[in-house]
């Protein structure tokens, strides 16, 4: 009897997490599509959770507040998932790193940054817009640009390890150049201004890495 207690116990508990994700999910489904269609100060609370399902008071006690939101939105969008693993681990960098060819590389970089891009350039706009006025999201967008230099600084560093950067380039102007080319605002600029693919986008940015970043003799 002890036994059938603790497996229902379990069971229970099991099932209350999985919902509790399931709400969270919507929720942030939710304010991702209200934030896109009315900006960050449009998308109030209560149409969140009218396009979520849930009550207002089912946000806060989930989120607190809409930079919670906000927040979560960017972490899991980079990461593609909402599993607590940092970027750089997870397996897309892990094989760029691993890569030993330099071109090869490079290629490997230019294709998994644009999944990335992807997914988190519609945030980065309204990081921008709403930082205008909100010194909270500002803050969240500037964390997040350092964020990124951080992590491209250690596929650059990865990168001059295993090959000769070109001649008058050194780490920092190098990460710098992959910062502003491999970027949520260049992805905008060629895939929604110009109407390039993601993939065309990822063949220009590889063949431009290579180009900027390499020896002409490689």
């Amino acid at each position: 009897m002890i036994k059938q207690e603790n497996s229902k116990r379990k069971y229970n508990s099991s099932r209350r997490q999985e919902q509790a994700r399931e709400t969270r999910r919507r929720i942030l489904e939710a304010a991702l599509a209200l934030f896109m269609r009315y900006g960050y100060s449009g998308a109030t609370i209560e149409a969140i959770a009218q396009e979520a399902g849930v009550s207002p008071l089912t946000i806060f006690a989930t989120f607190s507040n809409k930079v919670s939101m906000l927040t979560e939105l960017v972490a899991t969008s980079v990461g593609g998932d909402d599993q607590p693993i940092p970027l750089l681990q997870r397996p897309g960098p892990q094989a760029v790193l691993q890569e030993t060819d330099p071109v090869r590389k490079i290629k490997r970089f230019a294709y998994d940054i644009s999944d990335i891009l992807e997914r988190v350039y519609p945030l980065f706009e309204i990081m921008r817009m709403a930082g205008k006025t909100e010194p909270d999201i500002a803050d969240l967008l500037n964390k997040r640009l350092q964020a990124r230099f951080n992590n491209l600084s250690v596929f650059v560093g990865n990168l001059s390890a295993t090959t000769s950067l070109r001649e008058g380039l050194d780490n920092w102007s190098a990460t710098e150049t992959v910062w502003a080319i491999a970027g949520p605002d260049m992805y905008r600029l060629l895939t929604i201004d110009r109407g390039w693919t993601k993939e065309q986008y990822s063949e220009w940015l590889g063949d431009s890495l290579i180009r900027l970043l390499l020896p002409p003799d490689i």
